[in-house]
């Protein structure tokens, strides 16, 4: 391994390793997980804590990579045009296998479809090993559509917040790199607030934990990029629902709580109200590796009590708070 000198160097070893398959059907997934370390390495060596720099990024290729036509789990198209109505979010928290399940999964059919791609950087187009390399400037990110009448942006962006660790800069958990950093990215005025005054809530319930180090997400606007997200090879996308994947998920859940929405949101967004309720938190936030342990199929949850709206603003009277 010593005399290695780059990744393309490893992929004569990989071939060497093919005929063993037979014998042992993981070690080309033990090998791919030696490579994929091997990267990380060299690019932290060259680039270290530093997103490349537009200018010496990779250009990558008109040509987009092949998307299947349809969602392994919900069965939904993976391509647009979206229904009428329905709306967009993109994160990044960590390695995009878990990231993708954890958010399919979410309950009461909102979630109309979701994808693994390659987010918040410069190439056009590119391939996952070109990621990996660290001259793309894109992290591993998810594409989630959804429908606002059965499921919140706020509901979503809980879940993005509780997943992962986002203090732990170019990188989460085993998985370090800027291929791996947390982002957020916004695509309208009403997303971007709920995204930064949560960001804001949640640094201070951290703190209020011991917790002293400060969130790294990246938060920006859609529109700062000639194109945010582009789709991974087929074989990302829901990765962890198919047959002999490799149960992993580097998120690092910290097992702290996004605070109450009324908390931190001001009443001119309370129509973003969260629509899964607190014994749903109660029962399902994510915890170290629940991803990987969990069914394919979405969580089936009914709510025990109704998240109701907020009452129209009164002048003379003290605000309602939502019910929890």
């Amino acid at each position: 391994m010593a005399l290695l000198k780059s990744p393309t160097e490893f992929d004569g070893f990989i071939s060497f390793c093919a005929p063993l398959q037979s014998l042992n059907g993981r070690v080309l997934q033990r090998v791919a997980m030696v490579r994929r370390g091997l990267e990380q390495f060299w690019n932290f060596l060259e680039f270290g804590d530093r997103v490349v720099d537009k200018m010496k990024a990779l250009a990558g290729r008109d040509e987009p990579l092949a998307v299947p036509p349809t969602h392994a789990v919900l069965g939904t198209p993976m391509l647009g045009p979206w229904p009428a109505g329905y709306k967009v979010a993109v994160f990044a928290n960590g390695c995009f296998w878990g990231s993708e399940k954890g958010i399919w999964r979410l309950p009461g059919g909102g979630i109309y479809t979701t994808a693994v791609g390659y987010c918040g950087g410069f190439t056009k187009n590119p391939r996952y090993d070109e990621v990996c390399s660290g001259r793309t400037g894109h992290t591993e990110g998810v594409q989630v559509v959804y429908d606002p009448k059965k499921i919140s942006f706020v509901d979503i962006l809980r879940w993005f917040w509780e997943a992962h660790d986002p203090t732990q800069g170019m990188g989460q958990g085993h998985d370090r790199g800027t291929q791996y950093r947390s982002g957020f990215y916004w695509f309208d005025d009403e997303q971007k607030e709920l995204v930064e005054r949560s960001a804001r809530a949640y640094q201070e319930e951290l703190t209020r934990a011991g917790i002293n180090r400060k969130i790294t997400t990246e938060m920006k606007p859609a529109s700062d990029f000639d194109q945010l997200f582009y789709y991974a090879e087929e074989y990302h996308q829901q990765y962890l629902a198919k047959p002999g994947s490799r149960p992993y998920c580097s998120a690092q859940p910290l097992l702290i709580p996004l605070p109450l929405f009324d908390q931190w949101a001001p009443p001119a967004l309370w129509h973003h109200a969260p629509k899964l309720t607190k014994s749903f938190w109660d029962e399902h936030a994510p915890t170290p590796h629940c991803v990987v342990r969990a069914e394919n199929e979405p969580i089936v949850w009914a709510p025990s009590q109704v998240q109701r709206a907020p009452p129209p603003l009164n002048p003379l009277a003290p605000l309602t708070p939502l019910t929890p």
